[in-house]
């Protein structure tokens, strides 16, 4: 049996359909429910549970052959953000697992470091040097930004003007990948014991946001001139918006950091499982459908 936290997500709930078309046993932690069992029925376990608490766990970790944690607190308000969730949340999950004698594969993200600008990248790699100490077997997955996110986001802004909204200038090339690549690392690191101990990166090609936006906008018919939203405004909104909304600040924060080239770090290191599958022009054509 395998445990999969924030089985529900844009790339939790793609693990789990990889595992259960693999034919594993799978037990989903989430908090919210309902969600994950209108995704999957009664193929899984859901189980309702608040990682940041830890209670419970112990119990819920037992028995399972490997904890996956696909947990997040990027979009969480106050006392449900990365420190919150990303940090101290995996340390409960990574302890449990410990516990139990289970291995862990976690979901961090490219560019996680203590020094980093950003909440969610300190608080990954905290989670990372936690899960490395705790002596238990583990699998680290650290991805760049999803292609689904941003393509979202993009059209999202676009409205019915047809020209999406760049945060920044959008010239800085971004190495996005499709959560569904992201997705078939993690279930293979599930069940594959020979990448114990391995730090798994992954990554596509370079693009900026301006020729994703463009991509997009050709995908749809759309025409004009994408928008941008100038990096002054991203500064101000990321701070004004903080004691109103930590979730948008923390938004803001990010685009900056990415359109500035804050995040671009060295190209990440070949590993076993190959370079990305997905296209771009296959993410906008299953967007599509």
């Amino acid at each position: 049996m395998i445990v999969v936290a924030g089985g529900s997500g844009l790339l939790g709930h793609h693990v789990v359909a990889n595992l259960l078309a693999q034919g594993e046993t799978v037990r989903v932690l989430v908090r919210d429910t309902t969600r994950a069992r209108a995704l999957f029925g009664d193929t899984v376990e859901v189980v309702g549970v608040d990682v940041r608490r830890g209670e419970g766990l112990d119990e819920l970790t037992a028995g399972a052959s490997v904890v996956v944690s696909a947990v997040h607190g990027f979009l969480g308000g106050r006392g449900a953000g990365p420190v919150e969730v990303d940090e101290r949340g995996n340390a409960h999950l990574v302890d449990a697992a410990t516990a139990n004698g289970v291995g862990v594969v976690l979901v961090s993200v490219l560019g996680a470091s203590a020094d980093s600008p950003l909440d969610l990248f300190r608080a990954k790699h905290s989670a990372e040097q936690h899960l490395r100490g705790s002596g238990t077997p583990w699998t680290i997955v650290r991805a760049s930004a999803f292609l689904e996110t941003w393509l979202d986001i993009l059209t999202r802004t676009a409205h019915t003007s047809g020209r999406p909204l760049i945060f920044g200038r959008g010239q800085q090339p971004i190495p996005f990948v499709s959560a569904l690549d992201v997705a078939a690392a993690i279930s293979r690191a599930a069940t594959d014991t020979t990448l114990r101990g391995h730090v798994l990166e992954i990554a596509g090609e370079p693009m900026t946001m301006t020729e994703l936006a463009r991509a997009l906008q050709a995908a749809q018919g759309w025409h004009g001139t994408p928008r941008h939203l100038p990096r002054l405004l991203l500064r101000s909104l990321a701070v004004l918006a903080r004691p109103i909304s930590p979730a948008l600040a923390r938004q803001n924060r990010t685009a900056l950091a990415m359109d500035a080239g804050i995040l671009t770090g060295p190209a990440p290191t070949p590993g076993p499982l190959g370079p990305p599958r997905q296209t771009l022009p296959a993410v906008l054509a299953r967007l599509a459908s």
